[in-house]
């Protein structure tokens, strides 16, 4: 369980991050995901000193623009302080970067890594799935940015700076779409790994509940069968206690021999989840075990005929496995519900499917024998996870009959 745990925690940084849908974020510095109450702090103290110096540098190769001043430092580091907020409150920050960064351009300062706040703000707006925001923002930045270059520049700084040439627009107008399409990029990749992540989770529960039910039906047999036997013995000892001791002794020890084995299979089933994928210490029972069936159904009182048609085949261990269990349970409803005291036994090797039969001549004892009760439930379960059918009913001939066809896919030929 741990295992599947740390599975489904890893992924891309930005899931382990807290890009969450109106979510918290954790620190993308070392330690990063530790929790979704951490602030990314360092990534944006790193940011602030990248665009604080790099601008020094741009602003060098720029005296045409307003030198940096107290007031565009404080523009500057205005947008990584806000990245602080950028996964507990991505619209709050991409429209409050969006700005700073719009009051920078419009003081006239120089160009320079500014955008690059703009960017980030705006992918983590964007994959967090505030996508109208990020593309409002932009919008809104662009246009400010067209409105400042080409109808404000008279009355903004720098003075005596003329109109900006409408070719570079088409290179930050390429920008922002880039921003914006890498961003949904991202943000598609992301919502994938998410889906896949829980397809793998709801797979691995359907498997736990396969596994479960696998391992109940295995018990119901087992038990079902073998405490059939216990009880119909226990009755034959209580009653020929005093009158035949001898009789009440070898009923008592067919009590024994039952709950011996059935033990031993109860064991060998749980003994599955105590060592998940190891294999068995003794094989999986199948139709050469039927002589054991009819010798435990002898001990209950039922004599049992076998007639086997067709040439064998070795079938796989799921199918040999099914076909036992359908024969003991059908065994063990004989000897619960049926006033007779004899059972027929058909195995049929087919070209192509194997089917088994178990008839009895009734009458029924009075419990209902249709196919309501677990056990032609667990049959039913049994075959169609082989791609089987089962009929259970009345014969017309009075007497109840269990069919099950099941595909016949040899390993190989004896």
């Amino acid at each position: 369980m741990e295992q599947r745990i740390s599975r489904a925690g890893s992924g891309p940084p930005w899931v382990r991050g807290g890009f969450v849908p109106g979510g918290g974020g954790t620190d993308e510095g070392p330690g990063g995901g530790a929790g979704a109450s951490r602030l990314p702090w360092f990534s944006s103290l790193v940011l602030a000193v990248f665009v604080t110096v790099g601008t020094g540098f741009a602003a060098r190769a720029q005296p045409d623009r307003e030198q940096l001043d107290a007031f565009a430092r404080v523009l500057l580091l205005a947008g990584p302080v806000l990245l602080v907020l950028r996964h507990r409150h991505p619209v709050l920050c991409v429209y409050g970067v969006a700005l700073s960064a719009a009051l920078y351009l419009g003081g006239g300062y120089p160009f320079g890594p500014i955008f690059l706040t703009v960017a980030v703000a705006c992918f983590a707006a964007i994959v967090s799935g505030h996508r109208a925001a990020a593309w409002w923002a932009i919008g809104l930045l662009w246009s400010s940015h067209l409105v400042v270059g080409h109808l404000l520049y008279r009355h903004l700084p720098p003075s005596g700076d003329a109109a900006a040439p409408w070719g570079p627009e088409v290179g930050v107008a390429a920008w922002a779409v880039a921003v914006l399409v890498g961003s949904e990029l991202v943000r598609v990749r992301r919502e994938q790994w998410i889906h896949a992540r829980a397809e793998r989770a709801a797979a691995e529960a359907r498997r736990a509940d396969e596994e479960r039910l696998r391992i109940a039906r295995e018990l119901h047999d087992v038990l079902a069968h073998s405490i059939s036997v216990i009880n119909v013995q226990a009755g034959v000892g209580l009653a020929l206690l005093d009158s035949d001791p001898e009789q009440a002794r070898t009923a008592l020890t067919t009590i024994k021999a039952a709950s011996k084995e059935a033990l031993g299979e109860v064991r060998q089933v749980l003994d599955t989840l105590r060592t998940s994928g190891a294999a068995p210490r003794a094989p999986a029972p199948g139709l050469d075990r039927l002589p054991e069936l009819v010798e435990q159904a002898a001990a209950a009182g039922l004599t049992v005929g076998t007639e086997t048609r067709g040439d064998r085949v070795v079938l796989s261990p799921g199918a040999d496995l099914a076909a036992f269990r359908i024969v003991q349970e059908a065994l063990t409803n004989v000897v619960r519900h049926s006033g007779s005291r004899t059972a027929h036994v058909l195995v049929g090797y087919g070209a192509d499917v194997l089917t088994l039969r178990v008839d009895d001549e009734g009458p029924p004892t009075g419990d209902e024998a249709g196919g309501s009760g677990n056990g032609l439930v667990g049959m039913r379960e049994r075959a169609a996870a082989l791609g089987g059918t089962i009929e259970a009913g009345p014969r017309p001939d009075g007497g109840f009959r269990v069919e099950a066809v099941l595909p016949l896919k040899p390993k190989e030929t004896p």
